[in-house]
């Protein structure tokens, strides 16, 4: 439903499963400002894949409310955390370590996927979230820390949306410079 015509991070998470048998959990942090309801769809019922999204709600898709939590063995294997638009960006960070910590307490990942949409940028036109450059910086090292405390610090990122031409060069590069930081 959204601007993709192939799940990236879906195809990255089941590619790293099938060809690397160290890899069997794996983790989706996706905070686009719309839900990653293709993302949460494909894994509803994996125990395997760990999705996290936190978005603008409502906003467009419409879905990723906090009951959306998965069904049968996946139960409890998706978290969305919807934020109100115009969140501050200190709440908006602080959902995401809330968001870690509550994902740490139930899976131990292999791997971690970051689903970097840079659409919850203050000045994107598609959005109305606030973050900046340095929130997207901080959002990052806490994805890194974790990744290093529970999977030898293996974490890609997938660029998603971001749609303000002006911001997104910047914003990625910041982003990708901190991925690149030990």
């Amino acid at each position: 439903m959204g601007f993709c015509l192939f799940n990236n991070v879906a195809i990255a998470a089941r590619y790293a499963q099938s060809r690397y048998p160290e890899i069997e959990r794996i983790a989706i942090i996706d905070w686009d400002v719309h839900h990653g309801n293709g993302t949460q769809g494909i894994f509803y019922d994996d125990p395997s894949v760990f999705f996290f999204s936190m978005h603008q709600y409502p906003w467009y898709p419409g879905t990723g409310s906090r009951g959306e939590t998965g069904v049968g063995r996946g139960r409890g294997y998706t978290l969305n955390v919807p934020l109100r638009a115009r969140t501050p960006a200190r709440d908006h960070k602080s959902a995401l370590e809330a968001g870690l910590q509550e994902m740490n307490e139930k899976i131990k990942p292999d791997f971690i996927i970051v689903s970097a949409g840079f659409d919850a940028h203050l000045g994107d036109p598609l959005g109305q979230l606030m973050l900046e450059d340095e929130d997207f910086v901080a959002m990052t090292r806490n994805v890194k820390m974790w990744a290093g405390e529970v999977c030898q610090g293996r974490v890609i990122s997938c660029l998603e949306g971001g749609y303000n031409l002006g911001t997104l060069g910047g914003t990625v590069v910041a982003h990708v410079n901190e991925l690149s930081r030990d």
